[in-house]
């Protein structure tokens, strides 16, 4: 009997530690049809928190305790010019990511993933930043060597030029160390209620 209560209890240890994620990701496309120029989507621990593309020209909240994220009454404002200016920014990826790659039509596709995990129990976060190119892994932050990484050649001209700059690289660091975990904590604690229902957070 005692092996028994033994496992009983680490497997209600092993519930108890959830590993918590916010991800943020970007779509850009080119002569996709029947699809936003550019959309973002926020997640936190895989249900979505926000969204905003080129159609509405908005960052709307997607859960209704998002809505009261931040005592900042213009949050929601800057969030839609941060929305923006990312699409800009994606336009003119793709149009030198075609460049490199010497395309000049057909529907391509630039896409960027970054977000940050965060273990309740042990306290041990990790962070990513990638990028990819019509389904290809395009160029990737490397946390623990602090450096960002190109499978492909079209992008070693992108590495070495963030390499180089060592304000970028230390900035990419501190968000995805300190400042999404920061948010991703205050996510959890505001949304723990509706959370709890997907299962994820205990």
């Amino acid at each position: 009997m005692k092996p028994f209560i033994f496992l009983l209890l680490l497997g209600l240890h092993e519930v108890t530690s959830v590993t918590h994620s916010l991800k943020y990701f970007y779509t850009g496309s080119s002569g996709v049809p029947n699809f936003p120029e550019y959309v973002s989507v926020g997640m936190i621990d895989d249900v979505q928190i926000s969204r905003c593309d080129s159609i509405t020209k908005r960052n709307v909240p997607k859960q209704d305790w998002m809505k009261h994220i931040s005592d900042d009454p213009q949050y929601w404002e800057k969030e839609t010019l941060n929305c923006w200016f990312s699409q800009q920014n994606f336009k003119i990826n793709i149009e030198i990511a075609k460049q490199r790659f010497n395309q000049t039509e057909g529907a391509h596709v630039f896409q960027r993933m970054y977000g940050c995990e965060w273990d309740d129990e042990t306290v041990e976060v990790n962070g990513y930043d990638q990028y990819g190119y019509d389904g290809e892994d395009f160029i990737s932050f490397d946390l623990k060597g602090e450096q960002w990484i190109a499978p492909r050649q079209q992008a070693v001209i992108t590495k070495d030029t963030w390499n180089t700059n060592r304000g970028y690289i230390a900035q990419t660091k501190n968000y995805l160390t300190q400042h999404c975990p920061e948010w991703l904590k205050k996510y959890v604690n505001y949304g723990r209620s509706s959370l709890m229902r997907t299962g994820r957070v205990t």
